[in-house]
């Protein structure tokens, strides 16, 4: 593959309380010619909350409009989203769009906890409505302290779901807690109950530690992954799998053709990308440096 980059699109940049900095894991739903990217927004503290931005699909540089006001809060004190939302995977079902997001919680022992939660809208993604107060992808007995739904498609009569989980964090170089997960796979005919443990199915390799933001597409018979990893050495760097089934998947990053920018936003670290197809294009939208602090942006495939 070889990807153009179009450069940053959309950052925060101190446009109020709430939307101080960063546009954290951009999800692309196409409305017609316009483009309805969700990303998590900080504050100042780092309390990430879910808006929008609306994109000119024929060109996605063109800003038509952003949500003043997140869309998607924080939960209640004590609730597992009590510290942010970030949005994950996204699906339009029978009228309805579903947002699957992590939840952010602050630990005591373990700096924090994020657990997969859903969010529901009516009126094409202008608002939505918590399922639950509580996670919609709970704890189980070997997947407690991470577990978050990341992507999931209907195919061969069945939702396919792929999530992250783990329980452990390490110490880095610098000293900081460092969050260590997988990526793991299972099958319902259910949007609302993830209750089962699926299995691996992607691991880190080498000294990577986890695994970021995985899109699953079928294309024909194949299925490809973009996704991210993350070392310490790298924060995040792009990722790319196929696969005959979904499950057993060949990794081969090089056929991605999308590298770190010599300089600029995307110099040090590229992460969570996403992939949209319009009429005869495919985008990816993506973030770069220090976790999206700048914002997002993308990159336009030129040929398979």
């Amino acid at each position: 593959m070889k990807w153009i980059k179009k450069g940053l699109i959309f950052g925060a940049q101190s446009r109020s309380e709430w939307m101080d900095n960063s546009a954290l894991k951009p999800v692309p739903l196409l409305l017609g010619d316009i483009i309805r990217v969700f990303a998590a927004f900080r504050d100042k503290s780092g309390v990430s909350r879910m808006g929008y931005v609306d994109l000119n699909a024929n060109n996605p540089s063109e800003v038509l409009n952003y949500s003043k006001e997140p869309i998607l809060d924080i939960g209640e004190s004590g609730c597992f989203d009590d510290n942010g939302v970030v949005p994950c995977a996204i699906v339009e079902h029978e009228g309805k769009i579903y947002i699957y997001y992590s939840g952010y919680q602050l630990g005591h022992k373990v700096r924090f906890y994020f657990l997969g939660g859903l969010a529901i809208s009516e009126d094409n993604g202008l608002t939505f409505k918590k399922y639950s107060k509580v996670p919609i992808m709970e704890r189980t007995n070997n997947e407690f302290v991470f577990r978050s739904i990341q992507g999931l498609f209907y195919d061969e009569g069945k939702w396919k779901v792929y999530y992250i989980a783990g329980n452990s964090f390490f110490k880095g170089k610098t000293g900081k807690q460092l969050a260590s997960y997988n990526l793991r796979y299972m099958e319902t005919d259910s949007l609302f109950d993830f209750s089962k443990e699926g299995v691996s199915v992607i691991n880190p390799g080498g000294d990577e530690y986890r695994i970021g933001s995985p899109q699953i597409i079928k294309e024909g018979n194949i299925y490809k992954m973009y996704y991210c990893v993350g070392s310490e050495d790298i924060t995040y760097q792009m990722a790319y799998a196929e696969s005959n089934d979904g499950i057993n998947w060949i990794r081969d990053d090089k056929k991605l053709g999308l590298d770190l920018s010599e300089t600029g936003w995307d110099s040090e670290m590229m992460a969570y990308p996403f992939v949209l197809n319009y009429k005869d294009k495919k985008y990816m939208f993506y973030n770069g440096n220090n976790f999206g602090n700048a914002g997002f942006g993308y990159a336009v495939l030129e040929s398979e």
